[in-house]
């Protein structure tokens, strides 16, 4: 947690951060998933600043997983499953049904796993996008896994969360744009309400969409990411460079745009990084220059507001 001061016709003014910051843990630290030394030294430096309330780990074995509690004692955990399902090529949405109940299963082995830890979100995505032709068919697929899901997950006091990830340029997943997920989602929700969005500005620009955007999402999104989509040449990568970084596309000015949105819907949930250092950078630079990117973008936003 961080606050801005602005001073103004001989007045001091502090404004909080109104929202948690967290971190992907696995994004900015990279090597914490080759073996228990890795993951403890990683842990150890978010666990150790304060500017990070929320953290988003990986899949961790059980023999690590008590050390690694005690490391991260006062900050809210919560588990990632998108990188198990896309490198593992588990499909949510398959067609065939022994794999999508593979991918099913997976997730609820997950949960469970949440539960017993005392995990209370998991956020996960959905599979591949098959095409114009097939879309609403693998679409009613992903109701009927997240349902399934959720139906699991409620009696353990887990919360799903689904990130939208692009259709077009690197991931290439069924879900997909920002409307077609609150579409998924409301749908979930008639019957499962242990369910909501999470959105990534650095997929915005791979989606064509703005922080504006989110206006129409207030009553899903549960969750934020901040990064950076890549331009190389005439493609678009869902690399997360951190800002700043040759290629990146997203700014201080986008970052400042969506808290400027999530003020105003009145978002309650938690502003995550997801940034990866590149050939020659640190994963304490990437830390380093998100939180001074979003105390930029914060200051611009409070400028904005208050007409300072």
């Amino acid at each position: 947690m961080f606050s801005i001061d602005f001073r103004s016709n001989g007045l001091h003014l502090s404004v909080e951060f109104p929202w948690k910051v967290g971190i992907v843990s696995f994004m900015a630290f990279p090597s914490m998933t080759k073996g228990p030394e890795e993951l403890y030294e990683s842990a150890r430096v978010i666990a150790d600043d304060p500017f990070f309330d929320s953290i988003e780990i990986p899949l961790v074995q059980d023999s690590y997983w008590d050390r690694l509690n005690k490391m991260l004692e006062g900050k809210e955990v919560a588990r990632g499953c998108q990188p198990d399902l896309l490198t593992k090529k588990l499909d949510l949405n398959s067609f065939e049904e022994s794999r999508r109940l593979e991918a099913v299963s997976y997730i609820k082995r997950q949960v469970e796993e949440c539960s017993r830890r005392g995990l209370k979100k998991l956020a996960i995505c959905s599979g591949p996008d098959p095409g114009k032709e097939r879309r609403e068919e693998a679409k009613k697929l992903l109701v009927k896994s997240l349902k399934e899901i959720c139906s699991h997950a409620s009696s353990m006091n887990v919360r799903i969360l689904l990130e939208t990830f692009d259709r077009d340029w690197d991931k290439k997943l069924l879900i997909g744009p920002l409307n077609e997920a609150i579409d998924v989602l409301e749908t979930v929700r008639r019957e499962e309400k242990n369910i909501g969005l999470m959105w990534d500005l650095s997929h915005a620009p791979l989606l064509k969409e703005k922080p504006d955007d989110l206006r129409g999402a207030a009553k899903v999104l549960e969750h934020i990411h901040i990064g950076c989509a890549k331009q190389l040449d005439d493609k678009m990568l869902d690399s997360h460079p951190v800002f700043y970084t040759k290629g990146a596309i997203n700014t201080a000015h986008d970052v400042a745009a969506l808290l400027q949105t999530l003020f105003e819907i009145r978002y309650g949930g938690i502003v995550a990084f997801e940034v990866k250092p590149e050939e020659q950078q640190t994963s304490q630079q990437v830390l380093d220059t998100s939180k001074g990117t979003l105390m930029s973008a914060f200051q611009e936003m409070i400028s904005k507001t208050l007409k300072f």
